[in-house]
């Protein structure tokens, strides 16, 4: 059985761990946004497929025999590529999705729909601003010359970027007390982050929650309907068991 895991995440490369450890031959496709992945076990390729139909026509020549989409959240294009070449290649398809996270008491969350509408609410929230949101989409921040701007991503950013802005690289799983201190000496008096959900980077919304510090949350994008979905590698890997059986 050939299984092609679109990764690039923790729980993609679980469960290729999960998979190669089976003995299934896996393939894991990582999108090439960061210069160094954490590479999983397995056969790798990096970089896109050329739209569903080029992902399909990949499918056909590898002879995939199933396709799990274990791609970041927000990475809405591809999981759409995902379904329109898994049902023209007929191949089966599982989403495998971390669950959104959820405000609880005391949380000060101000859901917004992009980028876009969170740099409309910051100014009004506060002028010392912890983003976490990636390098990706900084030019929504970029016309922001009031408040200033703690930028952590993995890799370093590109312009356009707000002109008052701090880098932090650096990559999760994050502690509590660490995300503690950093709010504390920082001064950060407003977070934004998406609703990227897992437990790598949830310890800042606890942080943020015990310094009634409100947060700016970009909901998900759209997925596809239709298409089988799991919280967690285990759940994916009894789903191909149970398939390939």
């Amino acid at each position: 059985m050939h299984v092609l895991i679109l990764g690039g995440t923790t729980e993609g490369r679980r469960l290729a761990e999960i998979l190669y450890a089976a003995g299934t031959r896996v393939t894991s496709s990582l999108a090439g946004r960061v210069a160094s992945p954490r590479m999983p076990p397995g056969e790798v390729r990096v970089g896109g497929f050329g739209g569903a139909e080029g992902l399909a026509r990949w499918l056909r020549e590898h002879q995939v025999d199933a396709v799990i989409d274990a791609t970041h959240p927000f990475a809405g294009t591809i999981s759409f590529n995902a379904a329109g070449a898994a049902a023209e290649a007929h191949v089966p398809l599982l989403a495998l999705r971390r669950p959104s996270w959820a405000p609880v008491q005391g949380d000060d969350w101000h859901p917004v729909a992009s980028l876009a509408e969170a740099a409309k609410t910051v100014p009004a929230l506060g002028g010392r601003v912890f983003l976490t949101t990636g390098r990706m989409g900084l030019a929504a921040f970029a016309h922001l010359d009031g408040p200033w701007f703690l930028l952590r991503s993995v890799d370093a950013p590109e312009a356009p970027c707000p002109p008052r802005t701090e880098v932090l690289l650096d990559r999760g799983p994050f502690t509590l007390d660490g995300e503690r201190e950093l709010l504390r000496r920082h001064r950060i008096d407003v977070l934004v982050t998406k609703d990227s959900g897992g437990s790598a980077t949830a310890p800042k919304l606890t942080a943020a929650r015990e310094a009634r510090i409100p947060v700016i949350v970009v909901r998900r994008p759209p997925v596809p309907a239709g298409v089988p979905q799991v919280a967690t590698p285990e759940d994916a890997a009894t789903w191909l068991e149970s398939y390939s059986g």
